[in-house]
């Protein structure tokens, strides 16, 4: 099993480095970053995209509970734990799907506990590791409208989707187009093609080439045909390994 990546967030430093510390002292857990309010924690959530937020309810700007309700409108939200000084949050907080609720001081013990609740492969990994093989389904052409007019763009020549600020890219042999459909939208209907990767790429399995490791140490998909190279999310890239494995290797799923 991978180590589950940990955001620790709380404005209190002192309590920051005593939850680092009890992070760091788990074998399955990896600790990410640190941050001290909302904004920050957000930022943080969005670049090193860590499977589990040990989260502070009390924080100066938007408190705790705020972010975790933010958080939750992600696609695929981060676990969280409430590590607090307060026990009168704990009905709110546990209403935001929170799997677990400290007061402080953390005891290490309880720590433990509650993150051996979150060792479990997400559904999007699942679905990457379980994925059968099955007739492929959905439309065949996509439409999108450029300068050029409408155009059909065929869904066998699609590298991958990427969604870029308010757009989702697709890179395709002929070049890139965007797209007026979401990433949640083309991945109910091709999912049997496409994998998720990261929040915002789906990628073609069959033109996958490889994966390697970057000079700033992020993980990048090589695909057939194409310039881009989609970023693979913490999260994922234990499954994404797996998956080639068994699709570029040969090997059976166990």
């Amino acid at each position: 099993m991978s180590a589950l990546q940990v955001l620790i967030v709380d404005d209190e430093p002192l309590a920051r480095a005593r939850l680092a510390r009890q992070v760091q002292a788990l074998e399955n857990c990896e600790l990410v970053g640190e941050a001290g309010d909302a904004e920050v924690a957000l930022e943080q959530v969005d670049r090193l995209d860590p499977d589990l937020v040990l989260l502070d309810i009390e924080m100066p700007g938007d408190n705790g509970l705020a972010l975790a309700h933010r958080l939750s409108e992600l696609e695929y939200p981060p676990a969280l734990i409430f590590c607090t000084a307060h026990d009168e949050f704990a009905l709110p907080a546990f209403a935001t799907a929170a799997v677990g609720y400290l007061l402080k001081p953390v005891s290490a013990e309880q720590l433990t506990a509650t993150i051996a609740r979150v060792q479990r492969l997400s559904k999007p990994q699942r679905r990457l590791v379980q994925r059968e093989e099955q007739p492929q389904s959905g439309r065949s052409r996509i439409k999108a409208v450029s300068r050029r007019g409408i155009e059909l763009l065929d869904v066998g020549a699609i590298r991958c989707f990427v969604a870029d600020s308010k757009y989702v890219v697709a890179h395709h042999d002929g070049g890139e187009t965007i797209l007026d459909e979401s990433l949640k939208e083309l991945e109910g209907e091709f999912g049997e093609r496409f994998v998720r990767v990261h929040r915002n790429a789906l990628v073609a399995v069959e033109y996958v080439r490889g994966l390697r490791r970057s000079s700033t140490g992020q993980y990048q998909l090589q695909l057939d045909g194409v310039a881009v190279e989609p970023q693979v999310s913490r999260r994922m890239l234990s499954s994404v390994k797996s998956m080639l494995e068994r699709e570029l290797l040969g090997e059976p799923e166990a």
